[in-house]
């Protein structure tokens, strides 16, 4: 098989890079961290402008029509910058699942504002006390003379304090739905709060709020979908994290000397390198594994869940021994390794822990005709 890129995905590639070369540094990434919403407008205009919003949105909708490949090819450049801009969260997640319903055209003018960056979308899934990959939906969803109204809460929704919409899910008796909600609708109700990384999200408490459901033929099946689609793009902004983090500790070795000798051909430390490289060669391998599979039509969980897996064995070792190999610099605020071993950390957590991916791995053991443990 081969992984490389082709003409248009390169062009794609190096396109996302340029932009954000041009917009941002350590210095801008930190001024606009701490702004009310955490992402530049300007950029996410350029975005929309380059089709990037719009990449896994058919070209009847406005998009541009492009794969899974390319999605995660984006996402591992937005790793590798530590981008802010919620191309995920706000896109391309709520797009797929929209797509997934019986009549794509229902929502025809929701994808056209997506693709263009007039609308922010977010997924309303989790609720509280609940953990991956989780499935505790106590959120009902009641029909009236009127139309359909939820009741119930949601938490950690990603970016959901700028999203103008949400597709939130609930249950109608003991099956799952999902429902298009307005961000500006009477009966909801939002806390915005600030993750460890400095990105953004919003609690929901949803009174009776009007909804719109949509018509999904296995609501269960798409979501499904739509958390392999956000494990697989995880573990791609991973692996763009953790290449440059180790390249910035490659570089920081090679230039910091001790005894007039740079630090980098001190044996220990060269074996240490050693071993990091041999983890993002690892996380790559799977990931590029996920992509692959995802690309042809596949949505195993365990299939994601075993890329997961060694990504968020290889994203905390990484985060640790990027900080740890920087010496005391490494814990300082104003350099920029600690903001990459927290991005790490935050991916790490919403993939759900190596732990929980194990569980999930070693759920479907007795499929295998052999198993070899190395």
């Amino acid at each position: 098989m081969d992984f490389n890129l082709s003409r248009e995905q390169t062009a794609l590639r190096d396109a996302v890079r340029e932009l954000y070369r041009r917009n941002y540094d350590i210095e801008r990434l930190r001024e606009t961290a701490i702004a009310d919403r955490g992402w530049t407008s300007d950029v996410w205009r350029s975005l929309a402008e380059t089709g990037v919003l719009g990449l896994a949105i058919p070209e009847d909708f406005g998009g541009a029509g492009a794969g899974i490949v390319e999605v995660a090819t984006v996402m591992t450049e937005l790793g590798r910058v530590l981008a802010p801009e919620p191309i995920l969260d706000s896109a391309v997640i709520p797009a797929d699942l929209l797509l997934r319903s019986k009549d794509p055209r229902q929502w025809q003018g929701t994808l056209e504002g997506i693709a263009s960056g007039d609308l922010l979308g977010a997924m309303a899934h989790e609720e509280r006390g609940d953990r991956w990959p989780h499935r505790a939906v106590a959120t009902s969803a009641t029909e009236t003379a009127d139309g359909w109204t939820l009741t119930g809460s949601k938490r950690l929704v990603k970016h959901g304090d700028v999203a103008d919409f949400y597709l939130a899910s609930a249950r109608v008796g003991d099956d799952l739905a999902f429902f298009m909600v307005d961000g500006s609708t009477q009966g909801l109700s939002r806390t915005s709060f600030r993750t460890p990384d400095r990105r953004r999200g919003a609690h929901l408490l949803l009174e009776n709020t009007p909804a719109t459901p949509i018509e999904l033929g296995d609501p269960d099946a798409a979501l499904r979908r739509v958390e392999t689609l956000e494990q697989v793009a995880l573990c791609a902004e991973a692996i763009g994290s953790m290449e440059e983090a180790l390249r910035i500790t490659t570089d920081y070795l090679g230039s910091r000397k001790q005894f007039g000798t740079a630090l980098v051909t001190f044996q220990a430390l060269a074996h240490r390198l050693a071993d990091l490289h041999v983890l993002v060669e690892m996380a790559r391998s799977m990931s590029l594994y996920a992509v692959a599979v995802l690309e042809d039509g596949g949505d195993d969980p365990v299939i994601a869940s075993r890329a997961a897996l060694q990504v968020c064995r290889s994203a905390r070792v990484i985060g640790h021994e990027s900080i740890h190999l920087h010496g005391g610099i490494g814990v300082t605020e104003e350099y920029v390794i600690g903001q990459y071993a927290a991005r790490l950390m935050a991916i790490e957590a919403r993939l759900g822990g190596a732990l929980e991916h194990l569980q999930q791995v070693a759920s479907g053991i007795d499929a295998y005709d052999k198993v070899v443990l190395g």
